[in-house]
């Protein structure tokens, strides 16, 4: 049975009213009273979620035939609130020359003849200083500490086996003494406003996680985070499309917008494959599309997709696979346990919107896996994915209203999506209350 089903009731009926509804802000809604969402994945359909809750009508259109079949597809699945360095570091740019030469970076530039990634660049650039990653790294544990709160609430009543949903901490690896140090001092960032956090020894993290025992003698030390989650984000975006169904949310599907037309400062129809459709108020979080389409209406975003690649493989020897979230940080590389099954995510290349699987990252990816668990896992039965992550420069999305009288910006989060999906939504309906 599809494991995203296993959320509905025994009969197959409408699930019951979750206390997400009824835990928002309990007063009539401001403007707008119908919104459209363009975009079906993880931040489309939190979005969706949050509007909804605040007593608006809500319309989702997506151009692919299934809800979260993009950028949430494959993704890490970590819930990683707590360690959300901003990916534009002060020490990335002595890097340069292996981003752009070495052929198996686990961050890479591809350069294109294109002008967007140009000026993306020299923008990114300019945020690898420690003032801008500071800056970026406060703003990302605020967001982070509400998707929490409002993560947790959607799941307060889910079937969270459905959702692979665990809650066993995160451990990120340190190679050298260098980068210890380095996470210690972002450690120290964000001890007044984070999770708790501590920084442990090799033995320590062998403790917390035998499963590493592979590892030993490769690790200097971890930064552990015991509240960090994990869940199957599409599995999660199918919960989501079954209840925002249920509360009278119209979810269409297999329709692409083409155009929009305009009155001055306010779009009035999309012009859709399926027809023209009217339009009252409308949120954009397409995801790495958003950028075109901020482009056709007449403004520019910081928006350019980091490409990523991950597989999926069955656990052979329960004890012999990770049940911890784990993020290699010297090979870039991410773990996360998902019921019978290890997500493994790393690489980005920073090169365009070609999301074709190259075979040669997903070797590199299960090779990673071998060396970390062996037989523990099944690496003959690998799922191959990848997908772009629509990325800002600061790695903080834009949450707000756009030029447009009656659009609004949900895009940019970059490999923070999941985590940040439900704290974004909310946020962007303070935001839509309050104008």
């Amino acid at each position: 049975m599809d494991r995203a089903m296993a959320a509905l009731s025994p009969t197959g009926a409408a699930p019951s009213a979750k206390r997400y509804w009824t835990a928002g802000p309990q007063h009539p809604p401001g403007r707008f009273g119908h919104v459209t969402v363009i975009g079906a994945g993880i931040v489309g359909l939190t979005t969706a979620a949050a509007l909804r809750r605040s007593g608006r009508s809500v319309t989702v259109l997506d151009a692919a035939s299934d809800v979260g079949r993009g950028t949430s597809f494959g993704n890490g699945c970590q819930l990683s609130y707590g360690y959300v360095a901003p990916l534009a570091q002060p020490g990335l740019l002595a890097e340069l020359p292996q981003l752009l030469f070495a052929r198996s970076a686990p961050l890479k530039i591809v350069p294109r003849a294109s002008i967007a990634q140009w000026r993306w660049m020299l923008q990114f650039l300019l945020a690898c200083r420690a003032s801008r990653a500071h800056a970026g790294s406060l703003a990302l544990l605020a967001l982070g500490a509400l998707s929490r709160q409002e993560t947790d609430l959607w799941l307060a009543d889910a079937d969270t086996e459905a959702l692979s949903f665990s809650r066993h901490g995160k451990l990120v690896l340190l190679p050298t003494d260098a980068a210890l140090h380095k996470a210690r001092a972002q450690l120290a960032l964000q001890a007044p406003c984070g999770p708790l956090q501590t920084a442990v020894s090799e033995v320590e993290c062998l403790r917390i996680e035998p499963a590493l025992a592979r590892l030993r003698g490769q690790i200097a030390g971890a930064i552990h985070t015991p509240s960090e989650c994990a869940i199957d984000s599409h599995a999660l975006c199918r919960d989501l499309e079954h209840h925002l169904k249920a509360q009278g949310v119209d979810i269409v599907l297999g329709t692409a917008v083409r155009e929009f037309r305009r009155t001055g400062d306010q779009v009035t129809h999309l012009v859709t494959d399926a027809g023209v459709r009217e339009v009252d108020g409308l949120v954009i979080a397409a995801g790495p599309a958003s950028a075109a389409m901020a482009r056709q209406l007449g403004f520019p975003v910081p928006v350019y997709p980091l490409k990523g690649y991950s597989i999926t493989v069955p656990v052979r020897e329960p004890c012999g696979a990770p049940h911890v979230s784990v993020t290699d940080a010297g090979r870039k590389v991410v773990y996360a346990r998902i019921g019978a099954r290890l997500r493994v995510a790393g690489v980005a290349e920073i090169g365009g919107y070609d999301a074709r699987v190259d075979a040669r990252r997903i070797r590199e990816l299960s090779d990673h896996t071998r060396q970390a668990f062996g037989s523990a896992v099944d690496l003959d039965a690998v799922e191959p994915w990848a997908g772009l992550r629509p990325a800002t420069p600061t790695s903080v999305p834009i949450v707000g209203p756009s030029p447009r009288r009656n659009v609004f910006l949900n895009i940019g989060h970059g490999a923070l999506g999941l985590t940040l999906a439900f704290g974004s939504a909310r946020r962007l309906v303070d935001l839509l209350d309050a104008a």
